[in-house]
């Protein structure tokens, strides 16, 4: 199986020996959030972003706080906040599924070659309500054209900002005044001491 990577660069503070945030691109914010999409998430709505032990609660909060500019037109916060658990927990899925696969369905007519294609059915037992016999008749779906959704980016959140990610995990979207308030939060002195490392993550 290909392994697929996204990377973030950290800013560290060679005086202070720590790191300040790490700039991320619109990729590693996906992968961050989409943790959330997790069955972790409904745990942090039902304890609470405060008594979450670590920093799940801080992303967790990070999607709360992020303007609904910065999200995907076709996507919507209450898919990390409020996710629908599914009932088969026993069922194989894998660990970061980053677009939804749609699910197919098969659907049945009548097998008499009457008038009775009006009625449909997703159960091959299913009687006919017109003339009473099976419904087992595989029908054949033909799906709209493709829309062009070359220009539309995948993911959950967009990629016109880079996002400044904190050593917390809280997430914000991130521009030149979050950058010097933070070294100013930080308490930096010497902008000589900072230097970038490019950190790959795999998985």
């Amino acid at each position: 199986m290909a392994k697929s990577s996204v990377s973030m660069k950290l800013l560290i503070d060679s005086k202070a020996g720590r790191v300040l945030f790490a700039e991320a691109s619109k990729d590693c914010v996906d992968f961050l959030f989409y943790i959330l999409s997790l069955p972790v998430s409904k745990l942090i709505s039902l304890v609470g972003k405060q008594q979450m032990v670590g920093s799940l609660g801080n992303l967790y909060e990070s999607i709360e706080n992020l303007n609904e500019s910065y999200i995907q037109p076709n996507k919507n916060k209450d898919t990390f906040l409020k996710p629908v658990i599914p009932p088969t927990s026993g069922s194989s899925v894998p660990l970061l599924a980053l677009e939804d696969s749609p699910s197919v369905r098969a659907l049945y007519r009548c097998t008499q070659s009457c008038n009775n294609y009006c009625y449909v059915s997703d159960d091959p037992t299913a009687l006919c309500p017109s003339c009473r016999r099976l419904m087992s008749m595989a029908m054949h779906y033909v799906a709209p054209p493709a829309k062009n959704e070359s220009c539309e980016e995948g993911g959950f959140v967009k990629g016109v900002v880079t996002y400044m990610v904190m050593d917390d995990l809280v997430v914000k979207p991130m521009s030149t005044i979050s950058s010097l308030t933070l070294l100013s939060k930080f308490n930096v002195k010497e902008v000589g001491a900072l230097f970038g490392l490019v950190l790959l993550l795999v998985y």
